[in-house]
């Protein structure tokens, strides 16, 4: 298959998540062109572009890199090699791929990484009702079609997540049956907040959210920020491969991964 064009590949990225869905205060869409990129034969998948990950891009000789959480957030008054968030937008540009970012706006497209969330959630069981929630959409409340033991939850949430372990907390007494899970990416509390489900789903919530939840009768489940979000890189790679076939080839960074590690 003919190699795509960047405005082929963007047009694909933005029919997946339109980039009007994104919150008012992201920073999403192409973030980075160092030079004309009439194709794109390569394309790296992360969650962050870290140093590490650009390194790799340039390795592979990537045209493009979808970095989920976008690397330039707030204005730049200058670039400095010192400063380390400056250092990879520099190196980014010595090594020539342009950067795109969809964030929020993947968070709340359907069949986005909300929706995938509640697949891991769902297991094989089809659920009663599923609805957007939060301001501006960027999560999901669903009702499960059956309730599910708290304990298979987890296990389910375990494998979607490809964690070892999960942070819980349960009010007690609470039953061992969860009927209604809301659920969010990455720091979701704001997202999730009032929603009355059984369970929040979500990468990390402060202390005081959580406390609050528990309050109220509800249990959370945290699996760390980035992690509730990885995992969804798979189904964009099979996106873009299934559209451009041999013509594009897509790879997920192998040097992407949660910062935070348990010892």
């Amino acid at each position: 298959m003919t190699t795509p064009t960047l405005a082929e590949v963007l047009d694909l990225l933005h029919e997946i998540a339109p980039l009007e869905l994104a919150a008012d205060w992201d920073n999403v869409g192409l973030l980075l062109r160092p030079q004309e990129v009439a194709r794109v034969a390569r394309c790296m998948l992360t969650i962050d572009l870290t140093e590490a990950v650009v390194d790799e891009a340039r390795e592979f000789g990537a045209d493009l890199v979808v970095a989920y959480h976008p690397p330039i957030f707030k204005p730049i008054a200058r670039l400095d090699v010192a400063d380390a968030t400056q250092r990879r937008i520099l190196k980014a540009l010595q090594a020539g791929f342009a950067v795109y970012s969809p964030h929020t706006a993947l968070d709340a497209a359907a069949g986005g990484v909300a929706d995938w969330i509640v697949e891991g959630a769902l297991g094989s069981d089809a659920p009663t009702s599923l609805r957007a929630c939060g301001d501006g959409e960027f999560g999901r409340l669903v009702e499960l079609g059956k309730p599910v033991a708290w304990r298979t939850l987890l296990e389910r949430l375990k494998r979607h997540f490809g964690v070892k372990d999960l942070q819980v907390a349960r009010p007690a007494g609470r039953a061992g049956k969860v009927r209604t899970v809301a659920v969010a990416a990455g720091a979701g509390g704001s997202i999730v907040r009032g929603t009355g489900a059984d369970v929040y789903v979500t990468g990390e919530m402060s202390h005081h959210d959580v406390l609050a939840a528990v309050a109220a009768g509800t249990s959370v489940v945290l699996a760390g920020h980035s992690n509730t979000e990885r995992g969804y890189l798979v189904e964009l790679a099979r996106a873009l491969s299934s559209e451009f076939g041999k013509g594009l080839s897509v790879r997920t960074a192998r040097a992407d991964r949660d910062p935070l590690a348990h010892v």
